[in-house]
């Protein structure tokens, strides 16, 4: 037989409003007693009705998790990350894939906000403006976007990019070509950015372009015909589009260009070369962003990153 909200709170010896406000608002129970009502209702097999909470309190004790591309291999972890936080947190977590389309994603943010609390928005495509518009009825967190007043988790993009860039002037590299992501990345702009404070280098700017390894393969001949000798590109999927681009064109990496990509994603160890390349925290970026949506504080996470230099970087010939 099924335990129920009676069974919980006869076996803990409190009142049945007791039980209700545990699970509903546990804020305002004191801490012995949540613990206790806690271990009962685990003991007993007890769970929540979430219709009857969601009644009561206003809340659907879920969320919504949006990212551009669930067959990058970059967010697969940062969804496993937050769904476990959420699941410490009594919430469940629906996550929806946009396909890099800005139209796509406002439509499920539109969907999504009639069923969940809260909104978790990962590397959107929409513009801050858009964002801010649809922050108004649903409360938002994004992540390696910064939109002023908004909750927001950033991996330190610059920082990395620095690095990296770095890493290639000390390898004797100056002509270096920057393969971006789409319009409107904030990423990109990061990038820009780390690379126009960097001293001693000749960058080439080369994109737009399809954040996945299409988007490598198809600037493969235009940063053989620039005459760089080293890339950082947009994400490791541009990088190893890039590297097989470069391949089928006679150019060798690292022998006559040298490539670094973003994300350290599993691919890119697995690549021959392996890829040199920033590594992303985003397991600790999808915990960190459900604890800020539901804390509901207006706070701006700022993660690092970290070059891995690997296989895929050496010194340029003529040096």
């Amino acid at each position: 037989m099924t335990a129920t909200i009676r069974d919980v709170a006869r076996a803990c010896g409190v009142h049945v409003s007791t039980v209700s406000r545990t699970f509903s608002a546990p804020h305002l129970v004191n801490a012995a007693t949540r613990s206790k009502v806690l271990a009962a209702a685990d003991a007993l097999g007890y769970r929540p009705n979430r219709a009857a909470q969601a009644l009561t309190t206003g809340r659907t004790f879920n969320l919504g998790l949006i990212v551009a591309d669930i067959a990058n291999p970059f967010f697969p972890p940062l969804i496993k990350a937050a769904q476990a936080q959420a699941r410490q947190r009594d919430y469940h977590v629906f996550v929806a894939d946009t396909d890099e389309d800005p139209r796509a994603e406002e439509e499920l943010v539109r969907t999504l906000a009639k069923q969940v609390d809260g909104i978790l928005l990962c590397s959107p495509r929409l513009s801050n403006r858009a964002i801010e518009r649809l922050a108004e009825d649903t409360p938002f967190v994004v992540v390696n976007r910064r939109i002023k007043g908004m909750p927001a988790v950033l991996m330190d993009v610059g920082q990395g990019a620095a690095q990296a860039l770095d890493h290639l002037i000390g390898l004797g590299h100056r002509k270096v070509a920057l393969v971006s992501g789409p319009s409107g990345s904030w990423t990109s702009d990061e990038m820009r950015r780390a690379a126009a404070e960097t001293p001693g280098l000749d960058l080439v700017l080369l994109g737009p372009n399809q954040p996945t390894e299409e988007g490598g393969l198809a600037v493969a001949g235009d940063v053989a015909a620039s005459g760089v000798t080293g890339v950082l590109a947009y994400n490791d999927l541009v990088a190893l589009g890039l590297i097989e681009g470069l391949a089928g064109l006679g150019v060798t990496v690292p022998g006559e260009v040298s490539v670094i990509g973003f994300d350290d994603i599993l691919p890119g160890r697995l690549n021959r070369p392996k890829l040199t390349t920033v590594t992303m925290p985003a397991a600790a970026a999808g915990r960190l962003a459900v604890d800020l949506l539901l804390q509901g504080e207006g706070a701006l996470v700022t993660l690092e990153t970290a070059l891995i230099v690997r296989e895929s970087t050496a010194a340029p010939r003529q040096a």
